[in-house]
């Protein structure tokens, strides 16, 4: 039977001379009868629409005669983005087809970037669909009597929820829709009955719950909140789907939607001309320039992706050195400029007024820019589903080719993009394992209910538990929460900053101004760097840049940002003034926490691709290209196969070397590296230096190393008492400090500041340091210091994936070589190692072209700078 919404919704695919997919036809299916669930679809395929237009066609159904004059519903649809640039394309796509379709509706959006007037107009009236994003969710549940504004909520859906999951805004995430499904319980039972609720719950039917005689997409049908996410390929859908509705909801009202589209993809490696003669390291890829811009120059428009802020900078500033022609029609779009630039940027690519914009992962995500046919990712982005996200922002449209050229930085990395091809073509795409336990974030969400109306302890322990990531939390540690943030805890009862919430008769509630008012200007879990807003003198914010990069800037300094040259006046009320300089030299600002490694399931591929290489298959054009490289490896030590582990060893005036091969990722390599050089000392007392990138770990040591002593020790790779000596071979307290100094501030330990007035980073960090020392010695079974020793162990060792390599490599065959100089594998680690510190008066260039003469290795390390000149164009005054 079809009804009126889906006769309305037809006819409106008719008018726009589109054709609905089969998802989106399952979609609608799915969604009209009562099911929620995840739609796993590709980046431009409709995806908006498949869930959008549903919901439209069902609230048609339930006003067949009047949804033309159906005006202030109150929300019906809340829809939840990562980022809030997305809002305004979603926005106005809904907006057009509710215009179109003739229902008088109202699409709106609140995030941080929303106007106060806007928000103040907001709480009076709310629209029929908000967009919105997790923190601004949660500042939605911190005002008083919020229930009201969730009244007749109908469909909450996570759009991108595979780039949620796995964080602590997914954990925010998963909360909010906690407290949400209890609202919707309490309006279906007061609007249904008892035994409406009693029937959906005890159902196992296939079908929606329903009066007798009705169909499954029946106008008059009463169905549950419907929670319904949106993510691209990963490698535990289901799961995902698990985490997002939680562990009470039925699994017989869950539904899998996926779009199964043949996307067209066209992936190619940009080959440099002479491979021999390319660098074994870096991470800029400015040699390439040339070919890239040859690209650049065939296509409409390109978006070339970076992988830090800094690398944006430098490649913006590159081709308008060396082609000034694209001033005026070429921009730069990363998370650190103003607002109303990168606003400025999303717009002229609507209105193909650019043919070229350099971007990091601001630009990653579900914005529509139809104009885009050609990507460039600039160095490997380290995973399989981050390429293909950013593969998909080209040819952004259904049936459309989505085209994407990939530049090695450095030679191996072309290795890299043999791996990307292969894994993307087998289908083989990265996890996102959800966050469990994580205690500072529960602690910001009671006391954001407790700013509120208030919640009862019993009540609010039983909706957690229904929640994924906090279905193990334990009555006792409930309790523990409970009394931190009413009595401060067992350490901090003393002092009065600490004691925020008060009990009245079994509610728990914030009664002081001050602290409700400081607690919602800390809503969220984004912790950074205290930055600093950069602005012209004259008046205009050009964006933030970190406090620790403009405390090193002297007046006069010139330094690059926003793609412009900057002269630094003061800074002022945390606020750099600047003015436009004529000089052609600056440094670039770094932003932290810009290195990412390389995922698990990249490495594997990776390690197959060198396996295939160690038995002389050719069959990848950048395998082929790597020939010479992988043939001057061979020669000087040796190509490991998968059954393989290679150990390279070898005397330098600076001591002896220790080269280790596991291709697992920089953060595996810092952990092992570490605890491996405990194991020798073990053996043999001794200090080591190390150095690491994503294919193996060098440990420098100013005494020989038994080494073929050290590998006949069954343990020296074993995982037995793995965790103790990781504890010994690292600043296991370190690194858990610099963890709480985060977990601090999202569970409120500490108070940033007020808009304008931030704290100064460094006593942020003294604070923070001092609290976890005071927990450490006084509560040493704190909750939120073993938050941060786990944290540590999962995020910046990845523990599990340490685990699984020594597994794997201890049933390989250690293959030990002894080296005369540095072979292809060891060079980049070597430079790496140049980051180490120590006290010199040469550059970084210099440094690395004198290690190259030393070890016979000349022309294979990339610059720190070069000039790359197109013949016959001389750079204009000015842009």
């Amino acid at each position: 039977m079809t009804f009126k919404g889906q006769q309305v919704i037809q006819q409106w695919y008719r008018q726009k001379n589109w054709q609905q997919f089969p998802f989106q036809q399952e979609m609608e299916t799915a969604y009209l009868s009562g099911y929620s669930g995840l739609l796993n679809a590709p980046t431009g395929s409709g995806k908006t629409f498949a869930l959008f237009l549903p919901f439209l066609a069902g609230f048609i159904n339930q006003h067949p005669d009047t949804y033309t004059t159906q005006k202030n519903n109150g929300l019906l649809m809340l829809w939840i983005t990562p980022l809030r640039a997305l809002t305004n394309d979603i926005r106005k796509a809904m907006q057009e087809a509710c215009d179109e379709i003739g229902l008088p509706w109202h699409i709106a959006t609140r995030t941080g970037d929303t106007p106060a007037a806007e928000k103040q107009a907001l709480k009076k009236k709310l629209p029929e669909v908000l967009l919105t994003t997790p923190e601004s969710l949660h500042l939605m549940l911190a005002q008083k009597e919020y229930p009201k504004m969730f009244a007749g909520l109908q469909v909450v859906v996570i759009d991108e929820w595979h780039e949620l999951l796995g964080t602590k805004r997914g954990v925010q995430v998963e909360l909010g829709l906690s407290k949400l499904k209890v609202l919707a319980a309490g309006n279906r039972e007061r609007g249904a009955g008892n035994e409406n609720k009693t029937a959906w719950k005890n159902s196992d039917s296939n079908l929606a719950p329903r009066s007798p005689g009705l169909e499954p997409d029946s106008p008059n049908l009463r169905t549950p909140l419907r929670i319904w996410g949106i993510s691209a390929t990963i490698g535990n859908l289901e799961q995902a789907a698990e985490v997002l509705l939680g562990n009470d909801f039925p699994p017989g009202r869950i539904k899998m939607v996926r779009a199964n589209l043949d996307k067209k993809l066209d992936i190619r490696s940009i080959m440099p001309e002479n491979v021999e003669n390319y660098s074994w390291a870096g991470h800029i890829g400015l040699k390439l320039l040339p070919e890239v811009m040859e690209i650049v120059a065939r296509s409409k428009t390109t978006l070339i992706f970076t992988n830090t802020r800094s690398q944006s900078e430098i490649w913006y500033h590159a081709i308008l050195d060396n082609y000034p022609e694209y001033a005026g029609i070429m921009a730069m779009h990363h998370g650190s400029l103003d607002n109303e630039l990168r606003n400025w940027v999303e717009q002229a690519l609507h209105a193909e007024a650019l043919k070229l914009v350099v971007c990091t992962s601001s630009l990653d995500l579900g914005v529509d820019f139809r104009p885009v046919d050609t990507v460039v990712q600039v160095g490997s982005p380290k995973g399989v589903a981050r390429f293909m996200q950013r593969a998909g922002r080209s040819g952004h449209h259904p049936g459309a080719v989505s085209r994407a050229y990939f530049v090695p930085t450095h030679s191996l990395e072309l290795l890299e993009g043999a791996a990307l091809k292969e894994a993307i073509r087998k289908g083989i795409f990265e996890s996102r394992d959800p966050m469990l336990l994580t205690m500072d974030v529960l602690i910001q969400y009671m006391v954001t209910l407790a700013v509120s109306d208030g919640f009862r302890a019993e009540e609010l322990f039983e909706e957690i538990k229904t929640t994924y990531a906090f279905a193990d939390l334990t009555r006792n540690e409930f309790g523990q929460l409970l009394d931190f943030i009413t009595t401060g805890g067992k350490t901090l009862a003393q002092y009065d900053e600490f004691l925020k919430v008060e009990v009245e008769n079994g509610l728990y509630k914030v009664n002081s101004r001050r602290v409700a008012m400081r607690h919602r200007l800390s809503i969220g879990t984004i912790t950074s760097d205290l930055s600093i807003r950069v602005k012209w003198l004259s008046g205009g914010s050009l964006g933030t840049i970190e406090e620790s990069f403009i405390s090193r800037l002297k007046p006069g300094n010139t330094f690059w940002f926003a793609g412009r040259s900057l002269e630094f006046i003061r800074v002022k009320e945390m606020t750099a003034y600047v003015k436009k300089s004529n000089s052609t030299k600056g440094i670039i600002p770094s932003w932290n926490g810009g290195r990412m490694p390389l995922s698990s399931q990249l490495a594997a591929v990776f390690r197959d691709k060198l396996d295939e290489v160690a038995h002389g298959v050719e069959k990848d054009e950048e395998v082929i290209a790597l020939k010479p490289l992988f043939d001057l490896q061979q020669q000087l030590s040796h190509l490991p196969q998968s059954h393989e582990f290679l150990i390279e060893s070898f005397k330098s005036r600076e001591g002896h070397h220790l080269l280790f091969y596991p291709f697992e990722g920089r953060l595996v390599h810092e952990g092992m590296a570490s605890l491996l050089a405990f194991r020798i000392s073990k053996i043999k007392p001794a200090s080591f230096s190390i150095a690491m990138n994503d294919y193996g770990f060098e440990l420098l040591t100013d005494e020989d190393v038994p080494i073929e002593q050290v590998l006949e020790d069954a343990g020296f790779f074993s995982i037995d008492n793995l965790l103790d000596d990781i504890q010994h071979s690292l600043n296991a307290n370190e690194m858990a400090r610099r963890r709480f100094r985060d977990i601090a501030h999202i569970g409120g330990l500490v108070f940033t500041g007020y808009p304008g007035q931030p704290v100064k980073n460094r006593h942020l960090q003294a604070s923070t340091s001092l609290l976890f020392e005071v927990f450490s010695e006084y509560e040493p079974n704190n909750l939120l210091v073993r938050q941060a020793y786990n944290e540590a162990l999962a995020f910046q060792l990845e523990e599990f994936r340490l685990r699984a390599a020594l597994q794997r490599i201890a049933t390989q065959n250690i293959i030990l070589k002894t080296i005369e100089r540095p072979t292809p594998f060891a060079f980049p680690i070597m430079v790496d190692s140049l980051g180490r510190e120590r006290l010199t008066t040469e550059t970084l260039e210099e440094r690395i072209a004198k290690m190259a003469r030393n070890y016979g290795a000349e022309g294979f390390a990339e610059p720190a700078e070069r000039k790359i000149r197109k013949p016959g164009v001389t750079r204009k005054k000015g842009f």
